[in-house]
């Protein structure tokens, strides 16, 4: 028996694809810029760091601007700073830096970051018609880790708020994204995280997995001109429209039928489903560089803090990504 276990972990091994980094060099240097304090405090932050604009409104007016508080609350998720932790560090990086400005206080970026708004695209859209995959995942508030769930199991009490995105399959950047609580389907945010996109963006194919295979969904790719629609129907769908109805035919029904005559495996080949992974790539690098918890306490905060988790990574995507192959 225990020869017969060596040879099978052996067979497993020897089953598993190896990569290698062929841009080593440019990526190494990628990962030790992203350290790097000027690259997360630009010139033009420092510039515009005070609040310029007069306003009407009654009250103490701003002091600092939405792009001072943006730096400092991305500096909190880049090196995981509770906020009065993140109101000293960025205190001394200012005076070493020689800046004549003043960080904001613990307070002021608790309040300030409750109605911030956070575009996490850092660069210009490409021209090419885009082909976008979407998915979502949890960010835990509060709840137990794994060793206690293995030890005790699950407890009553355990939340977690849902991020929604939406990653270019060319450039790997999240182009557009979405927090939720997690009673929010994943269909229904579709149409509003479409919305967020430019009127005037191509957009060549949307892939998800089967938690999109809703009427909404479909509704909201049609608007859009989307030609595909990469969306596996459910094992038990039927054809919603015939042949010789009058209607135009449907893109679910083209799906299904194309299914039905070549195989599932097959149209996920033809159609780049498997592309989708690299959302769920995106997920894993951002649980990984940034934790999958949240610290603030409540849902408008939570949302600016994940999407600044998402506008970050952007940055890192822009310095630099592995070009990875498989070791014959």
């Amino acid at each position: 028996m225990k020869k017969h276990t060596t040879r099978s972990k052996k067979q497993k091994s020897a089953g598993k694809k190896k990569y290698q980094v062929r841009n080593w060099k440019e990526y190494n240097e990628a990962l030790v810029n992203r350290g790097k304090m000027m690259f997360w405090i630009t010139e033009e932050a420092i510039r515009d760091w005070e609040e310029k604009r007069k306003t009407r409104k009654r009250g103490k007016p701003k002091f600092f601007s939405n792009m001072a508080i943006e730096t400092a609350l991305t500096l909190r998720e880049v090196f995981h700073l509770p906020l009065r932790q993140t109101e000293g560090f960025l205190t001394d990086v200012l005076r070493i830096l020689g800046a004549s400005v003043i960080a904001p206080d613990y307070s002021t970026l608790s309040k300030r970051s409750e109605g911030l708004p956070v575009l996490i695209r850092t660069r210009p859209i490409q021209d090419e018609p885009l082909h976008i995959v979407v998915d979502s995942t949890g960010a835990k508030v509060y709840g137990e880790g794994e060793w206690k769930v293995r030890q005790h199991g699950w407890s009553k009490r355990r939340t977690w708020r849902k991020l929604h995105i939406g990653v270019d399959e060319a450039t790997n950047d999240i182009l557009i994204g979405a927090v939720t609580t997690n009673a929010a389907s994943d269909g229904e945010m579709l149409s509003p995280m479409l919305a967020e996109l430019p009127a005037d963006t191509v957009i060549a194919q949307v892939s998800a997995d089967g938690a999109y295979d809703k009427e909404v969904c479909y509704d909201a790719l049609e608007r859009r001109g989307v030609p595909v629609i990469a969306i596996p129907p459910q094992r038990n769908a039927r054809i919603r429209i015939h042949g010789n109805a009058l209607a135009p035919p449907h893109q679910r029904d083209k799906n299904l039928r194309c299914i039905r005559k070549i195989g599932r495996k097959r149209w996920k080949e033809e159609t780049g489903y498997h592309r989708r992974s690299i959302a769920e790539t995106t997920m894993f690098r951002l649980k990984t560089v940034f934790t999958d918890k949240v610290r603030s306490v409540k849902l408008a905060n939570q949302r600016v803090q994940l999407l600044l988790r998402c506008k970050a990574l952007n940055r890192m995507t822009m310095l630099g990504m592995p070009d990875s192959y498989i070791v014959a």
